[in-house]
C-alpha cells in the first residue's frame, strides 16, 4: 500500500510514525524528503566495511558505543523537545554511532548521534553537503563523514562554538576517528576495491 501525502505539507514525527508503506523517507523540519529505493551495491561495500572496524574497536576496547546503518530512524528535536507531535526532523545516516546509550529507544535515536557518516551518490551530494551538514551541525553532531566512493573521505569536527570547522580531506592513508582514542581507519580498506 502507498500512502498519498502532500510534499508541500508540513508533518511531525508523529505522523511519520504512522506511515507504513514501503517508501523511504525522511523529515527535514516538518517537509517530507524522498529517498532513493536502494542504494548501489558499492555504498553497501562502503558501509559494511566501515561498521564492522568501527563495532571491532568498539568490542576490542570494552566501549559503551553502539553502531548503526540505514535504515534507523534518528529523530533531531529542537530545544529538548522530547514529544512525537513536536519533533519534526527525522533523518537515516548511512552510519551513526551513538554513546550516551540513553538516547536509544525501541524506536531508534532521540537526539544527536556522536558519528554520523553519509556515503556520496550523484542524487545525494548535494543533500548530504549543505542541508544534512547545517542540520547535523545545528544538531551537534560531533564528527561528520562524507565519503565519496573510490576517492576520498571529508571529516568534519564540531567546535567549542557549535560549528563545523573548515573539514580535512583525506584521499590516501589512514584516517582517525576523533570520538575514540586510537582509532585510525586506512582509506584504503573501505574505499578501494
Amino acid at each position: 500500500m502507498e500512502l498519498s501525502l502532500d510534499l508541500t505539507k508540513r508533518y511531525t514525527y508523529a505522523d511519520y510514525y504512522t506511515w507504513w508503506d514501503n517508501t523511504r523517507r525522511e523529515l527535514v523540519h516538518g517537509l517530507i524528503r524522498l529517498m532513493s529505493p536502494a542504494p548501489a551495491p558499492q555504498h553497501q561495500k562502503i558501509l559494511f566495511r566501515m561498521s564492522g572496524v568501527l563495532y571491532r574497536f568498539i568490542v576490542k576496547n570494552k566501549g559503551q558505543c553502539e553502531v548503526f546503518q540505514a535504515p534507523f530512524d534518528v529523530r533531531l528535536p529542537k530545544n529538548g523537545e522530547k514529544e512525537d507531535d513536536r519533533i519534526d526532523t527525522v533523518v537515516q545516516p548511512d552510519l551513526c554511532i551513538v554513546c550516551d546509550l540513553s538516547k536509544l529507544d525501541d524506536r531508534g535515536c532521540l537526539g544527536a548521534p556522536d558519528f554520523i557518516a553519509e556515503v556520496q551518490s550523484p542524487s545525494t551530494a548535494k543533500y548530504d553537503l549543505s542541508e544534512k551538514f547545517a542540520l547535523y551541525e545545528a544538531s551537534g553532531v560531533r564528527e561528520y563523514w562524507v565519503v565519496f566512493p573510490a576517492v576520498g573521505v571529508q571529516v568534519f569536527l564540531l567546535q567549542p562554538n557549535g560549528k563545523y570547522d573548515e573539514g580535512t580531506t583525506y584521499e590516501a592513508g589512514k584516517i582517525p576517528v576523533h570520538i575514540f582514542d586510537g582509532l585510525k581507519i586506512d582509506l584504503e580498506e573501505i574505499i578501494n576495491y
